[in-house]
C-alpha cells in the first residue's frame, strides 16, 4: 500500500541516527495510546477533542496491544494499514473528521555508511479549499510535532 501522490501536501521530516534499528523500531511500534506520540501530547489530546466534538473517533480507542501492530488495527485516530517491522514501515490513515484525507508513514532507510535515516511523512489530499485552508492552518504545528517527534522515537529509552 503506497500513499498517493497527485494532489498531495507533504510534510517530511529526517534524521540520521546511529542506535540499533530495533530499538527505534520498537519506539515506533509503540506510537500512540498509553505511551503518546512523544512530542506535544497535548495538541494531540486537543486534536482528539475536536476531532470528538465534530462527530469523529476521538483518541479514545487507544489501540489493541502496548506493543505490538498490525494491519487494521486502530491507534487513536489512525488507522494501521502497513505495519511491516522487516521493511521497517510503519503507514498510517487518518479515520479523524477532516476536509480531506491524511496519512502518516514512519520508514526507516539504512545508509551505506552503516548509519540509518528515520523517515516522517505526514500526507494529506485536501477536499477542495476548506482541505487547503486546513492544511495552511496546521502547517506552522508541524514544525513543532513532527520534528520533536522524530527527534524523540529516535532517543527515547536511551
Amino acid at each position: 500500500i503506497q500513499i498517493p501522490k497527485n494532489g498531495m501536501f507533504f510534510d517530511r521530516q529526517k534524521r540520521r541516527f546511529t542506535r540499533p534499528v530495533a530499538e527505534v523500531l520498537d519506539n515506533i511500534w509503540r506510537i500512540g495510546g498509553d505511551r503518546g506520540w512523544y512530542k506535544t501530547d497535548w495538541l494531540w489530546r486537543i486534536r482528539g477533542i475536536m476531532d470528538k466534538l465534530v462527530g469523529g473517533v476521538g483518541l479514545r480507542r487507544g489501540r489493541r496491544s502496548p506493543s505490538h501492530l498490525r494491519p487494521g488495527d486502530p491507534l487513536d485516530f489512525w488507522r494501521v494499514l502497513v505495519a511491516d517491522r522487516t521493511a521497517k514501515r510503519l503507514l498510517l490513515y487518518a479515520e479523524m473528521k477532516l476536509p480531506g484525507e491524511a496519512w502518516l508513514q514512519f520508514r526507516i532507510v539504512d545508509n551505506a555508511d552503516g548509519s540509518h535515516t528515520l523517515e516522517q511523512l505526514a500526507a494529506y489530499r485536501p477536499a477542495g479549499l476548506a482541505g487547503r485552508l486546513y492544511w495552511y492552518s496546521v502547517l506552522p504545528f508541524h514544525g513543532i510535532i513532527f520534528k520533536g517527534m522524530v527527534e524523540n522515537l529516535i532517543s527515547y529509552g536511551q
